[in-house]
């Protein structure tokens, strides 16, 4: 070999080891651009409102923005296949809600993802409680109010934002838990119109987020008979739980859940991960998410996600059948 050839290939095989190292580190290097956080929802709804702040948040603990994408429709399974079907990079996220990771699997009779396979579980945001509420003439308490249902079978319908939707699936489970009864279901397109007719007499009761509702409780308009939580709500210390209410182990809430899709590498999963612990620690955060009646996961990560996924998946699955809920 002549001298020249003998020189580069030296210089050549100095040169690999000190290379390896800067490759590693740049490849390593999580995030180095922003993140998009799909939301299967439209803006300004509960869904989008939580995933915004989550996003804010994130943002800053990240040192890369996290920018809102809602795509919305089908129930919000157009979003999650949207994410589903992203690179498993960690630049593609899903603000996961009870209806595309509780509903979904079981309601659609073609479901497009696999709610489970087909996601990475990565951190739990909080849980959304909802609330039975009445029209001001009915009883007041939850007793009393299925007391009336009973003894006048056929006589009244309750209200919710759609057939299969989570304000559906509470009521029917609620039915179920109180032992039946003969009560027509009212869908809508939406909970504002629902209340509206509940508020005007149209429809008797139904279930609603505590945010939509507290204000019309206290104005009058509406009555809120009970929290479906454990535990009562710090901003209406006043209104009984389920539980409390007489409904045994009775509980029913939206959710929001942070997911990537299928594969992503522990490293990037466990950069979230701390991430999101750092914000449901952050007392901010833990604020907004009470003002809005909404309970922080305190306790969050990829393994209590991805069970906190399968047992609410087995918790509707069987109100969804009982109901009859079925989308084409």
């Amino acid at each position: 070999m002549k001298r020249r050839d003998l020189l580069v290939a030296g210089l050549g095989a100095l040169a690999a080891p000190s290379l390896a190292p800067g490759l590693a580190r740049a490849q390593a290097k999580y995030p180095d651009h922003p993140i998009r956080f799909v939301i299967p929802f439209a803006p300004a709804g509960p869904t989008d409102i939580i995933g915004r702040k989550a996003a804010e948040k994130m943002t800053g603990l990240m040192g890369q923005t996290w920018i809102v994408d809602n795509k919305a429709g089908a129930a919000g399974s157009i979003g999650a296949v949207d994410v589903k079907n992203a690179k498993p990079d960690g630049y593609t996220l899903l603000c996961a809600p009870s209806s595309t990771h509780a509903i979904n699997p079981t309601a659609f009779v073609k479901p497009a993802y696999d709610a489970v396979k087909d996601f990475t579980p990565i951190a739990s945001i909080c849980v959304n409680p909802l609330v039975l509420v009445v029209r001001p003439d009915m009883p007041d308490t939850v007793k009393g109010l299925v007391e009336l249902m009973k003894k006048n079978p056929g006589k009244y319908s309750y209200g919710s934002s759609g057939a299969g939707s989570i304000l559906h699936l509470a009521a029917e489970y609620f039915k179920r838990e109180v032992g039946g009864m003969d009560v027509e279901h009212v869908p809508y397109k939406g909970s504002m119109p629902a209340l509206n007719d509940m508020m005007s007499g149209q429809i008797a009761w139904m279930f609603e987020t505590f945010s939509t509702t507290l204000q019309l409780h206290k104005a009058g308009k509406a009555r809120i008979l009970a929290y479906a939580y454990a535990k009562r709500a710090d901003i209406a210390p006043d209104v009984p739980t389920m539980i409390e209410a007489g409904v045994k182990g009775y509980e029913a809430y939206t959710f929001n859940l942070i997911l990537g899709p299928a594969g992503m590498p522990k490293p990037i999963v466990d950069t979230i991960d701390q991430a999101a612990r750092k914000m449901m620690a952050d007392a901010e955060m833990v604020k907004f998410l009470n003002d809005i009646a909404a309970v922080p996961t305190l306790n969050t990560s990829p393994e209590v996600t991805a069970k906190f996924i399968n047992d609410e998946i087995a918790k509707w699955a069987p109100v969804i059948r009982s109901a009859g809920v079925k989308i084409e």
